[in-house]
């Protein structure tokens, strides 16, 4: 009979977000958990999530990996996509043609942004950190050249707000959109010759060569899919703030790194659940709404975000999975 231990990445995750639930309960009261702020802080988790797994992915293919140009990649798609189309009035579409022709766009210079990521990485063979941190100045340099420096005003259209923070089925559309897009990156993962490529790469660099990964093209193929999901984020941030800057969310380098090390991504590569970085995301936005709440400052904040980085990966040097019981498992595939 085979044996198995319990997830305590999972399960850990999940005392986390019920301790910060019952702390803000107990110290703000009913009005953190009224549904007018739950649908809010819903509304502001997908952008940071969907940059979280692009680094997820980044760190799971191993020797280093890391994405940090996310952010500027969404907020230069973003910008990309809106100076193509113009403002609303002069586009000729409808709100919705203009919502999907946004990400559309979007999302084709997102793609493009992470080809250039997963090209020199890949193909040239320059360390990730070194890359991205050159393309992170790259997409940005282009954002400011493109705009001025200015922030771009889309003004209010109806569908797109409504993407945003109209509720459907008691979540916005883009949360939903977020999980949509973090369910086909986990089955790509898990059921997939490619995702399981990955794992062997992150895990065995030797064994992945021996066994005839084509790990150039793998690593290709990460930063497309994380340079994707940048531009479904610059969308959404376009679509939750009704304007456009290069500077926007300049602290999601770090936060995307703390929400990826929260959920077990191990700097070393070959693991990684999707799951946990959802939960994890959820769990730093309920901090950061925790926070808003006590008016902290951002310094703060930010402090506190750099200490649980560092306590985190000390953690993860420890293993505590012999210290649980081992469970019967039922027969079947895991």
């Amino acid at each position: 009979m085979r044996y198995l231990r319990p997830d305590i990445q999972l399960l850990g995750l999940v005392v986390i977000n019920a301790a910060i639930l019952i702390a803000a309960y107990q110290i703000i009261g009913a009005r953190f958990l009224s549904p007018f702020n739950l649908q809010s802080m819903a509304g502001q988790v997908p952008e940071i999530g969907l940059l979280a797994l692009g680094v997820t992915l980044a760190m799971i293919a191993g020797r280093g990996g890391i994405d940090l140009s996310g952010i500027a990649l969404a907020n230069l798609s973003g910008i990309c996509a809106y100076l193509i189309l113009g403002p609303f009035g002069d586009s000729g579409f409808s709100g919705t043609g203009y919502l999907l022709a946004l990400m559309a766009l979007s999302v084709s210079f997102g793609l493009a942004g992470g080809i250039v990521n997963g090209v020199i990485i890949g193909y040239l063979g320059v360390t990730s950190i070194i890359a991205t941190l050159g393309t992170q100045l790259l997409f940005t340099g282009i954002a400011v050249a493109l705009t001025g420096g200015s922030a771009q005003t889309l003004g209010f259209i109806p569908e797109l707000d409504d993407f945003a923070n109209e509720p459907v089925a008691g979540m916005p559309l883009s949360v939903w959109l977020f999980l949509g897009v973090a369910l086909c990156v986990a089955a790509w993962l898990r059921l997939t010759r490619s995702g399981q490529q990955l794992y062997l790469m992150g895990s065995n660099v030797k064994a992945a060569r021996f066994a005839g990964i084509p790990s150039k093209a793998l690593l290709l193929k990460v930063y497309m899919i994380a340079g994707a999901m940048a531009g479904v984020a610059g969308v959404i941030i376009a679509a939750r703030t009704s304007s456009l800057k290069w500077d926007y969310g300049t602290s999601y380098v770090l936060v995307a790194i703390l929400v990826a090390v929260m959920a077990g991504v191990r700097p070393e590569g070959g693991h990684g659940r999707v799951i946990c970085v959802v939960l994890a995301a959820c769990a730093l936005q309920l901090l950061t709404s925790f926070f808003n709440f006590l008016a902290l400052s951002n310094f703060l904040r930010d402090f506190a975000w750099g200490v649980l980085l560092l306590a985190f990966l000390a953690v993860m040097r420890v293993d505590l999975s012999g210290y649980w019981p081992l469970r019967p498992a039922r027969d079947g595939p895991d």
